[in-house]
């Protein structure tokens, strides 16, 4: 079976949660942490590259000798020895606990040595119980925590993170159209409306002769289990885990076939109710008037059947969407060939792992025109942050780096953390000296409603903040949100003239979708930001473009979506707006 960077990642994550329970030693943990963020950011599959280069790994950031090796034996046996051994000493589904919002490893290493604690399930139960509560460092309000978080997702479906999915869905697409006969594949479903995650993959061919599709893709050799098969449908398990449901339909069918397949089931019976009104059925074979079949064969001309202008995919939640298209007031969609820049990118002076240089150039290849090198303020001491001092000598590196240069700017800027006080982590003179001041909330997550609201208000107020990172603070699948009212943060941003960003990291996607849609109604400007730790992490700006679809956000809403020159204006009036504020 191929064995994507996905699975060689999730070893290593699982290693490192092994390690980290048993109290190993940090540095060692955070190289296997730091292994899996490299291997999942590869734009290429290692076992294409083994494969192309005779199993020589070619040097990678991050990855020493004994993780290089630890890759090539997990490309060819699916695991590695080290995995299993810590296996063997600890249950391995004691790592989901990990998952669980307030329970890091030193308290799953409680739960299991005070209360034999191996599982979500056994957890529930000790909660329910009161038995966590007596544990030292737990309480009563922690254990009132768990016992919600633990119910909460055993009434919840398996998903998997966009990006995740992206890897397993264009191998598989890619091996489809290999298909004799195959005219048209596409993933549908929640993947190509861009949801942050994916329950399963629902992919769609169009061919002649489905028998032989089925035929190919029950042979795909990454598939553990066969759900069903027949003729046209089939449906079956990947040995990652994720389920994938195939559907072979005549070329003449693939339009109505894609929308129906594409659209949320809200917005797909808002559709065919507008259908029925007009003496239609709409189904996946096509529209039809009695048994005449009058549309189907492309998805505008579903659409045009009741009336609408095709309606993008990331679009279709029956969230205002028909309505807006009935009126003629769908947006003109972001594209990702729109931007024009990149406000937050890290290099090795902190906890990136490229070059100045290498960033810079990367983000050339990518067809961006500028980025800012935002490093880690200094008080994030694991992310090696930047001092003053060492912000100015950065800043003359940059100076003799644009001096070289040829297609692209480098403007100075810091990844600021915003303190508890809502203070910022350098001096005002430093900060004044930059063209990009990113504030980001990287502590006190438990800070009440009304206090974690005013420390992010005083800061995008403070007269010194370009973008707010991250609003939320969320970890998809890892970390909640900080507990803050976005809509008060939200309008002081577009009252100070700072910008919202939307992370574009497949584990942040930060602003969500709802949020983007509240900073286009309150006409706070948006910066879609990679976060790229590494030359290939730009590749991520196209989820951040997703999100910001589903958001409803226009290319106008994005400010690095402005050539150099006029965005460069742009931030100088930002600035003085800023300054004027912060004086009142």
């Amino acid at each position: 079976m191929p064995v994507h960077n996905a699975d060689v990642a999730a070893v290593f994550e699982q290693i490192a949660d092994l390690l980290e329970i048993q109290g190993e030693n940090p540095f060692r943990v955070r190289a296997y942490r730091n292994g899996a963020r490299v291997v999942q950011g590869l734009p290429q599959e290692l076992s294409a590259t083994l494969r192309e280069t005779g199993g020589v790994l070619p040097r990678l950031p991050g990855i020493g000798k004994d993780l290089a090796a630890k890759i090539g034996e997990i490309i060819d046996t699916g695991s590695c020895a080290l995995l299993r051994r810590l296996q063997n000493e600890l249950p391995a589904a004691i790592t989901e606990i990990l998952k669980i919002p307030g329970v890091g490893p030193k308290r799953v290493r409680a739960l299991y040595n005070g209360l034999h604690v191996q599982t979500i399930a056994q957890l529930a139960d000790a909660a329910r119980g009161g038995r966590v509560a007596g544990l030292p460092g737990f309480g009563p309000l922690l254990q009132r925590k768990i016992l919600d978080e633990t119910q909460a997702r055993q009434n919840v479906e398996q998903r998997f993170k966009l990006a995740t999915a992206a890897q397993y869905a264009e191998t598989l697409v890619a091996y489809l159209r290999e298909t004799s006969g195959v005219k048209q594949t596409a993933v549908a479903g929640s993947y190509r409306r861009m949801r942050e995650t994916v329950g399963d993959l629902d992919i769609l061919v169009a061919a002649d002769a489905g028998e032989r599709v089925m035929r190919r893709f029950i042979a795909y050799d990454e598939i553990t289990r066969v759900l069903a098969s027949g003729p046209t449908r089939a449906s079956v398990v990947l040995k990652s885990g994720v389920q994938v449901d195939l559907r072979v339909v005549e070329p003449r069918s693939w339009g109505a076939a894609l929308h129906y397949f594409t659209g949320s089931k809200a917005h797909n019976i808002a559709i065919r109710r507008l259908g029925a009104e007009r003496g239609l059925k709409i189904n996946e074979y096509g529209v039809f008037r009695g048994t005449r079949r009058i549309a189907g064969d492309t998805e505008e001309s579903v659409f045009a059947a009741v009336g609408l202008p095709w309606i993008a995919p990331e679009l279709r939640e029956a969230q205002g969407e028909i309505e807006a298209a009935r009126a003629g007031h769908l947006p003109q969609l972001i594209e990702c060939s729109d931007l024009r820049g990149d406000l937050h990118v890290h290099t090795q002076a902190s906890d990136g792992h490229d070059t100045l240089r290498a960033m810079a150039l990367a983000a050339k290849r990518f067809g961006l025109s500028y980025i800012a090198i935002t490093e880690h303020s200094h008080s994030l001491t694991v992310a090696h942050g930047l001092d003053a001092a060492r912000l100015a000598q950065q800043g003359l590196e940059i100076d003799r780096l644009n001096a070289t240069l040829g297609g692209i700017t480098v403007l100075k800027g810091i990844e600021v953390d915003i303190l508890g006080d809502g203070s910022l982590d350098l001096p005002e003179a430093a900060l004044r000296r930059l063209d990009i001041v990113v504030g980001a909330v990287h502590s006190r997550f438990d800070l009440t409603r009304a206090q974690q609201t005013a420390r992010i208000v005083r800061a995008v107020q403070s007269g010194l903040v370009t973008i707010l990172a991250h609003p939320s603070g969320r970890l998809i699948d890892e970390r909640l949100p900080y507990d803050a009212d976005l809509e008060v943060i939200i309008r002081a941003a577009r009252a100070a003239g700072c910008f919202l960003e939307l992370n574009a990291h497949p584990d942040r996607l930060d602003l969500d979708d709802a949020r983007c849609r509240m900073a286009r109604t309150e006409s706070a400007k948006v910066c879609i930001n990679s976060d790229s730790h590494r030359a290939t992490g730009f590749g991520n700006l196209r989820f951040g473009i997703g999100q910001a679809r589903r958001g409803w956000l226009e290319a106008a809403d994005v400010v690095n979506t402005l050539p150099r020159s006029a965005f460069m204006r742009t931030i100088q009036a930002q600035h003085a707006t800023r300054r004027a504020m912060a004086t009142v």
